[in-house]
């Protein structure tokens, strides 16, 4: 599922990324890749707060909406 979709303080796995190089680049950097874990805080205005590892990232509508999560298995 999209990551605008996920439901709240769940943790998530990515799945895939649908985004140019570059910016796939700069969220790896950031600790956001496939098969990393994070988890949604908030959506508010189209914005989604995620926690990855032991900080928090603010992502506009377009790009949550081109990251796919799932549940993570526990």
């Amino acid at each position: 599922m999209p990551l605008i979709f996920a439901p709240c303080n769940v943790p998530l796995r990515v799945v895939r990324m649908h985004l140019d190089e570059k910016i796939k680049r700069h969220l790896e950097n950031l600790g956001i890749s496939v098969n990393s874990e994070l988890e949604v805080l908030s959506v508010s205005g189209g914005s989604v707060i995620v926690r990855v590892k032991e900080g928090r990232l603010a992502l506009d509508r377009d790009m949550a909406t081109r990251i796919f999560v799932a549940v993570k298995e526990a």
